[in-house]
């Protein structure tokens, strides 16, 4: 499930900079031309920001599902091993206060 959600997430994100480059592309075209033809590139770019807009949303909620799923892991994972959880958490937390008392 989280190798579907990676990918996903994978597309996604070179979608948005796909649409980032054309709409760039589309910028410097704008600057060139005048008139109806640049109402024209006016509007792709509006319609490339909306899909920008989109892919965003998109990508959004998939990173939300990928730490909703970390985190239903992670809190099975701690009920499962209470002890070796609360090990773990001294250690680190040992680990912590050694490093910031040397400073």
């Amino acid at each position: 499930m989280n190798e579907k959600l990676k990918a996903d997430q994978d597309v996604l994100l070179d979608d948005l900079r796909t649409v980032i480059t054309d709409t760039e592309g589309m910028l410097k075209d704008v600057a060139q031309v005048g008139g109806a033809e640049a109402q024209a590139l006016r509007e792709k770019i509006a319609a490339n920001l909306s899909a920008a807009r989109t892919k965003l949303v998109e990508t959004e909620k998939l990173v939300a599902e990928k730490a909703r799923i970390a985190a239903k892991a992670t809190d099975e994972y701690v009920h499962e091993h209470p002890w070796t959880s609360i090990g773990v958490a001294a250690g680190v937390g040992f680990l912590l206060g050694l490093l910031v008392s040397r400073r």
